[in-house]
């Protein structure tokens, strides 16, 4: 069997950029220091045993600490929290992303982000998947915590909207 023909990144992009998505902040912690990265490629995989995907580029700061660890939490943003998403995607240092954030400590230290719509606290399940220049990792989920009721932050056509379920509204780029 041979791989099929490949398409052109840039228009499988911009086909991809009509599916919206919701936004999360992944967060771990790992021989005392927290780390954190924006992720949109997040979805629930079953529900017995609750667990969940994400999927994070090899050369993301977080990878490595997450695979480590073996721990991870999923945080799920609102509407009004497109600012923590920029922070969070920069490749700036843990420490800045993390500076002046109020976070509350799971069992194992890993930061869950207050005033979000919830998070998840997962354990890794082995094996991870290498595709390309991203690797797939299967979250069990051991905890969560529901938070705010209000719409989620949702990214799509490149940018940032909102959604109550009767209406969108794509939010202006900074």
């Amino acid at each position: 069997m041979t791989d099929a023909p490949s398409v052109d990144p840039i228009e499988f992009r911009q086909w991809m950029s009509r599916w919206p998505t919701g936004v999360s902040i992944v967060t771990t912690h790992h021989e005392g220091a927290d780390y954190g990265l924006t992720v949109n490629a997040f979805l629930s995989v079953t529900l017995d045993p609750a667990t969940v995907l994400i999927c994070l580029t090899h050369d993301a700061d977080s990878t490595p600490p997450i695979l480590r660890s073996g721990r991870f939490t999923v945080n799920e943003l609102a509407y009004d929290q497109k600012e923590w998403a920029d922070r969070f995607a920069q490749a700036s240092s843990p420490v800045a992303k993390f500076a002046g954030m109020t976070v509350e400590r799971g069992e194992h230290q890993v930061p869950r982000l207050t005033d979000t719509i919830g998070s998840l606290s997962c354990r890794v399940v082995e094996p991870t998947v290498t595709v390309g220049d991203h690797r797939i990792i299967l979250g069990r989920v051991e905890g969560l915590r529901r938070g705010r009721d209000v719409p989620p932050l949702l990214f799509v056509r490149r940018g940032y909207a909102i959604s109550d379920g009767d209406r969108s509204e794509l939010l202006p780029s900074a």
